[in-house]
């Protein structure tokens, strides 16, 4: 689910990038921290068995909760419903981690079936990894290659699958009661250490000035005992070892958040295949599968000529890989930087004249520096930086026909350039009268990374532009003059047509933002011009698996070390 919930979140609640990360990683928090709670509940009261069915329950209600939530011909409030779903699948969670694989355990006598303990646990742990690289790479495709209730993707099946399935489990672990070893909640060791902890805290209060004890823990030994004061102590002394662990944890979930928006400016054409941005995370569970006994080995074996052999050495360099991870991210982003298209920033404006005449015009204007300039049939004027020191300008242009006898001119047209914004203008009309249409661009890639179409359409009559899909699912996309809006389309070859006869054949890439200019020239035939706003993604997101590979390897030495 955490697979695609970035995704979801920009691209269906519209919410922005960084507070799509925010609301991602607090989620992931509360994954972290409840967990804590369904230990205690399972250790205290409830006991392992009743405390997983009930709160899988629970995250099987969260997960549908989203499913329906994300269905758009319902009209709930997305928004609310996502939030109270992945608050319920954090709860959820929390009586799922922390109890299934101890719960596992309960299940063999020790210490006659120590060997088969050691091979579920191998076995476990294989499983949570294979399912992981299931549900990671079929996921993204529940997403976006299946479509329903009129959109081109479906992220209530991908949000409903996991919860369905979820529900399957619970039916089957509940069908096996009688099988299982099913122990008695004994109390819970953090609930007992923090007592122990207040009490030789309160103690060591009362009794500081009247008797003197070697540590202040040894203050609550007369009501809990030296064996558990010992046991406190050695716990103590073990977590400076833990200290690094929520710092690396912090920056491994960036995978689900910064790294997969970072797939989504980048090209994933592979032969026939193209991996979608959500889908590259497979790489994590699949590297995990074979670096486990890769690292047992061969890794650690040279580590240990090398003098690293202590935990807290292990532990150190898996945070150094975590940082060479991270440093690998930035330098791929700053050469994506470079290929990012150029919006308008602080004091400026940006201006488009597209020409839908089959004409070509002598500008004439009181812009600076383009007072004079010449616009060809079909043509796009573009500058992307006017200075626009207050809200607005406003300029005059005049529309000056090189061919006076059989096009028309236009003059003292004024436009109008608005600070940090993209502004368009269409030149249309047929060969007595012509006209301008203005309307607020938007230059920036789209937010599923897809191309990004608007159709300027200058025919006599009002028939529909279609754009076929020659490969893919074979989908059809229209457009007509009263709707030139930008369109996000999957990325494929598409023949376009104008009254179901084909004029063109184009390739439209991921990234990519097209505008097309389709004109009727004085012998009734259709032609189309495709104009580039942003080019589309040139950086293949092969370019991030050495950083998935590197943070993969941190991954190790900190899961097995810890």
């Amino acid at each position: 689910m955490r697979t695609i919930l970035v995704l979801y979140l920009t691209q269906k609640l519209h919410y922005s990038d960084d507070d799509a990360t925010v609301l991602y990683h607090v989620f992931t928090m509360f994954v972290y921290f409840f967990p804590l709670m369904g230990a205690i509940l399972a250790d205290s009261w409830l006991g392992k068995f009743k405390t997983i069915t009930y709160l899988s329950i629970v995250y099987a209600v969260g997960s549908a909760v989203i499913a329906v939530g994300a269905i758009p011909t319902l009209g709930l409030p997305a928004s609310v419903m996502t939030v109270i779903g992945l608050l319920l699948i954090a709860v959820g969670t929390g009586g799922i981690k922390p109890c299934v694989s101890a719960f596992g355990g309960d299940q063999f006598k020790l210490p006659q079936q120590a060997r088969q303990l050691e091979t579920f646990f191998s076995l476990f742990y294989f499983a949570i990894n294979a399912g992981s690289l299931i549900s990671t790479s079929l996921t993204p495709v529940l997403r976006e290659d299946v479509h329903c209730f009129g959109n081109n993707d479906c992220y209530s099946l991908a949000f409903g699958v996991p919860g369905a399935l979820m529900i399957v489990s619970i039916v089957i672990f509940i069908c096996g009661r009688v099988l299982y070893t099913v122990k008695k909640p004994e109390g819970n060791m953090i609930v007992v250490v923090s007592k122990c902890i207040g009490n030789a805290i309160t103690t060591r209060i009362k009794e500081k000035k009247t008797q003197k004890r070697e540590h202040w823990l040894d203050y609550a030994e007369a009501t809990y005992g030296k064996q558990l004061i010992n046991d406190i102590k050695s716990v103590f002394r073990v977590l400076v070892l833990f200290l690094p662990l929520p710092v690396f944890w912090a920056l491994f979930d960036q995978q689900g958040s910064r790294w997969t928006f970072q797939a989504t400016r980048m090209t994933g054409e592979l032969g026939p295949y193209t991996i979608k941005p959500d889908q590259l995370q497979v790489v994590n569970p699949l590297l995990i599968l074979g670096f486990i006994p890769l690292f047992s080995y061969a890794v650690y074996p040279v580590l240990a000529k090398c003098g690293i052999k202590r935990p807290l050495q292990k532990l150190t360099t898996g945070g150094i890989l975590a940082a060479v991870a991270f440093l690998i991210s930035g330098f791929v982003e700053l050469e994506l930087q470079k290929t990012y298209p150029v919006l308008p920033q602080e004091n400026e404006g940006q201006l488009r004249i597209f020409n839908g005449m089959s004409c070509d015009y002598k500008i004439i204007s009181n812009i600076p520096n383009y007072q004079n300039f010449d616009l060809k049939s079909m043509a796009l004027f573009e500058e992307k930086h006017l200075n626009v020191t207050s809200d607005s300008v406003s300029y005059q242009i005049d529309f000056i026909a090189e061919d006076t006898n059989n096009c028309p001119a236009l003059k003292a047209t004024e436009i109008e350039i608005k600070q940090k914004k993209a502004m368009s203008y269409f030149l249309y009309g047929n060969y007595s009268d012509l006209a301008v249409h203005s309307y607020e661009d938007n230059p920036d890639k789209g937010s599923k990374g897809y191309p990004v179409v608007r159709v300027l359409i200058n025919t006599k009559a009002n028939h529909d532009i279609k754009f076929s899909e020659i490969n893919g699912d074979h989908l059809q996309y229209t457009f007509n003059r009263s709707s030139m809006i930008l369109t996000e389309l999957p990325p494929d070859q598409y023949a376009i047509r104008y009254d179901d006869v084909e004029i063109k054949v184009v390739d439209l890439k991921l990234g990519g933002v097209y505008t097309f200019v389709v004109t009727e020239d004085n012998l009734n035939k259709v032609n189309i011009q495709e104009h580039v706003i942003a080019a589309p993604n040139s950086i293949h997101m092969l370019w991030l698996l050495p950083q998935y590979i590197v943070i993969t390897a941190g991954e190790v030495m900190f899961s097995v070390t810890g």
